[in-house]
């Protein structure tokens, strides 16, 4: 590869924290015009790459060289690599909700005349842009009012707003749909057909990577591990990319499991769910399921079908209005209004944001591990440390949690390992039924599957488990049952012997009035 056809070099470059090496003489090379993934297990050094490059991590806090269009870089700040035409677009949208879109791609780039906001200038500049990327939007309707995917437009468009040579994406697709995910990836190939914009793409889904990838740099553990090319001649290998990320073969995603399904735990009845604001819409429309123990049941539907909503509603009535409807435990009407209610009623909900509403990022594992268990470890409504300690502790080995010590703060793990943490926050209260929201989303092939285990684990011990995904190889994987959700109806209770992704694609896209809907008995 001859120096011209090069973009970017990153040489030898070396990052600590502390003791700790995050990147390790780490070696990477772009091309011009290509689309470049990054693939790798979560806490193998690919963001902090990334964040190296951009100037989150300024010159002189890493070691090694940065060569870009042919000269060494120096960033000290993220406006030093953007000025050069480096925008990286992080896992976590850096948006403005209640600002406009137009207010949004122009943040810090504002469009002004004599110092004064030009607005006609600003909107007429976003909407160009915005064209640019196929978001058909009001360049004022504010931001808090998109879903994630159009929210994910917006974050490219405002990247091409500063004229983009190389465009990182972190985990882009991560909160997507499926059709989402498919137009994202289309913008992206289009600025590299059309505009000539190199990508770099961080992704945990390697299907994608396979469509879209050119070439494939593998970091594991802090260190380039390979690099692999991804051609219609030469295509990419995902068994020889999954071996090099996590070291050793992985024959099977999901692990072999013999289920003992016992009696019923679990039963919910004409459960009704209003809109919390518009209360006349309902969001969830007369569901019934049931779930016994050591039983895995799925529940598969399109982003917007109410999966969400019929768990959070269930858990302490945390979302939604006007609910009705009866939920059973052990053939016990019980009251699961309040979440204090519903954690007594042995109830467990680990939610899909675990960074916004499953974990305190600012407290070690510890605190995190027992916050909905503090009674069962005080004594005369004191903590007792050491039994809380002994109590996660355990924990930390039986899930595999990377951590040297249980008192390191959560922010500094792994996604995987942070979401361990949030199952042991629930697993340590003891549930007779765990639900969990998009269990392994954003995390890695390696940490997934150590994620099915612990679900395996807790099904063996007659636990009754609920699996939200997004994912329906995960659900086909792991699961006893599933049943499908289409706007609010669960559509069908679908028996192992079916599981196909299309049968299940039936059942997640009936029209609502040809649905019948499903007793669950």
């Amino acid at each position: 590869m001859s120096n011209s056809q090069l973009l970017l070099q990153m040489k030898n470059i070396t990052k600590t924290f502390g003791p700790v090496k995050a990147l390790n003489n780490v070696d990477l090379e772009i091309t011009r015009g290509e689309i470049h993934a990054i693939c790798g297990e979560n806490g193998a050094g690919k963001s902090t790459l990334m964040n190296v490059l951009s100037g989150v991590y300024p010159y002189g806090s890493y070691s090694g060289a940065i060569i870009y269009e042919g000269k060494e870089c120096r960033f000290k700040k993220i406006k030093d690599s953007e000025e050069q035409g480096i925008v990286v677009i992080q896992q976590e949208l850096a948006l403005t909700p209640y600002l406009s879109i137009a207010e949004n791609i122009f943040l810090g780039n504002e469009r002004q005349k004599y110092g004064i906001m030009d607005w006609e200038e600003t909107r007429a500049a976003a909407i160009k842009v915005m064209q640019q990327v196929g978001l058909d939007e009001d360049p004022d309707t504010k931001i808090i009012d998109l879903g994630v995917g159009k929210q994910q437009l917006v974050e490219i468009a405002k990247a091409l707003s500063k004229k983009v040579k190389l465009l990182v994406l972190d985990e882009p697709t991560a909160a997507l749909n499926d059709d989402d995910s498919a137009h994202l990836l289309e913008i992206i190939r289009y600025l590299r057909d059309k505009q000539g914009v190199t990508s770099v793409i961080i992704s945990h889904k390697l299907n994608e990577v396979k469509a879209i990838a050119d070439n494939v740099t593998v970091i594991r553990d802090g260190a380039t591990v390979g690099r692999m090319t991804n051609s219609k001649e030469h295509p990419l290998d995902l068994d020889e990319l999954i071996h090099k990320m996590v070291g050793r073969e992985l024959t099977n995603l999901y692990p072999e499991r013999v289920p003992h399904i016992s009696d019923e735990i679990f039963r919910v009845e004409n459960w009704t769910v209003h809109h919390p604001v518009d209360h006349q819409r309902v969001i969830v429309d007369h569901a019934n399921l049931y779930v016994r123990a050591g039983e895995i049941v799925g529940l598969a539907g399109l982003m917007g079908s109410g999966r969400t909503e019929l768990a959070m509603s269930i858990f302490g009535c945390t979302y939604g209005s006007g609910i009705s409807g009866k939920v059973y435990v052990r053939g016990k009407e019980v009251d699961t209004s309040t979440v204090k209610k519903a954690i007594e009623a042995g109830i467990a909900y680990v939610t899909e944001d675990r960074k916004g509403y499953g974990l305190n990022l600012l407290r070690n594992i510890r605190e995190n591990a027992t916050l909905s268990s503090l009674i069962k470890f005080a004594k005369y409504r004191i903590m007792d440390e050491a039994k809380e300690r002994i109590a996660v502790e355990k924990y930390r080995k039986e899930f595999n949690i990377k951590t040297p010590n249980i008192e390191e703060q959560v922010s500094n793990l792994s996604g995987g390992n942070q979401q361990k943490v949030l199952l042991t926050k629930w697993v340590i209260s003891n549930p007779d039924i765990l639900i969990l929201d998009e269990p392994t989303r954003g995390i890695d092939v390696g940490a997934k599957y150590e994620i099915y285990e612990i679900i395996n684990q807790l099904a063996n011990e007659g636990k009754a488990i609920i699996v939200i995904s997004s994912e329906l190889p995960e659900l086909i994987g792991i699961c006893d049952r599933i049943y499908t959700v289409s706007q609010g109806v669960i559509t069908d209770d679908v028996p192992k012997s079916k599981f196909t992704q299309e049968y299940l694609m039936k059942g997640m896209t009936k029209e609502k009035e040809k649905v019948k809907k499903v007793g669950g008995l």
